[in-house]
């Protein structure tokens, strides 16, 4: 079999499918299958889309309620699920949030303008009913970025499988959905980003089957008197976590892989324990670079 890697922008990520081919398959075909299913995805559910129903929804928030499709209503499901789950830390209306959040200068919001954002933070807050939704509040958003890479990962990865991808993988932008092993049976060995050092790598994972996903403090922050601020936003506060550097979590598939890692890290010092509940294996780095793994 030939392995055929399809680089590709998505998400504001960079991306690649890497498959393992019959000789005369039509590698640049299946690909685009795949590449077109993530970027509907992204027109469909970012909230920087003017037409998408994420958008939609927020731009009607205090107002009338914005009728959704299956796909729409099973996602937000999810995120009630993920809500629940976290004790309400994985909220999805706090990328209000950010309104007060520039992660591309190093300076540090206003206390005043956290305040006035975090009452249009909370779940509570979703009235959900007849397959519709309303944000009860005006300035209400919701954001699906959480888990929405995950997400279309795990559908590009499934386009793929149908139509009869047996060996290869999804790498959105480090979050990875494995479709099957290499073409002899062994495990796809996966590099796992060092927080601290952009060209080195934590550890190497082997991976035949399920997904990878990290979350950590490194990919959007900023630096202010020496102290590091994420974007790993807590929504009771309006403040950045902390407690870990990195989190990377093996997962069957890449939105639960996502979310256990998130959680772990909204968590903070809680979030190793709720890591060993989940049942996934994990590699946890905390902010003095100690390393806490668990292989299932």
């Amino acid at each position: 079999m030939d392995v055929q890697t399809f680089p590709f922008e998505a998400m504001a990520s960079r991306c690649e499918l890497r498959l393992a081919l019959p000789p005369g398959s039509d590698g640049a075909a299946l690909a685009k299958v795949a590449i077109d299913e993530v970027r509907r995805i992204e027109r469909t559910f970012s909230r920087y889309r003017a037409g998408s129903i994420v958008a939609r929804i927020n731009a009607a928030a205090g107002g009338d309620a914005v009728a959704c499709d299956a796909e729409t209503n099973a996602l937000l499901d999810y995120a009630g699920v993920l809500h629940a789950s976290s004790g309400g830390l994985f909220d999805i209306t706090s990328g209000v949030l950010r309104r007060a959040w520039d992660f591309g200068r190093p300076l540090l919001p206003a206390r005043a303008a956290l305040d006035a954002l975090l009452p249009l933070v909370g779940w509570r807050h979703v009235e959900r009913a007849n397959g519709a939704i309303r944000l009860a509040q005006a300035g209400m958003q919701i954001d699906f970025g959480g888990f929405g890479k995950e997400y279309a990962a795990d559908r590009a990865a499934a386009l793929l499988q149908g139509a009869g991808v047996r060996h290869g993988y999804v790498n959105l932008g480090g979050d990875l959905r494995i479709i099957g092993p290499q073409p002899d049976g062994t495990a796809w060995s996966i590099g796992v980003q060092d927080p601290r050092d952009a060209e080195g790598l934590a550890a190497a994972i082997p991976i035949a089957s399920g997904a990878l996903a990290t979350s950590g403090d490194y990919e959007r922050f900023i630096d202010v008197a020496g102290t590091r601020y994420c974007h790993v936003l807590n929504p009771r506060s309006g403040m950045p976590v902390s407690h870990w550097r990195s989190v990377s979590v093996l997962g069957p598939l890449a939105i639960a892989a996502g979310s256990c890692s998130t959680i772990a890290m909204l968590m903070q010092e809680d979030g190793l324990a709720f890591l060993d509940r989940s049942g996934m294996a994990y590699l946890a780095i905390d902010q003095q670079g100690q390393c806490f793994r668990k292989d299932v």
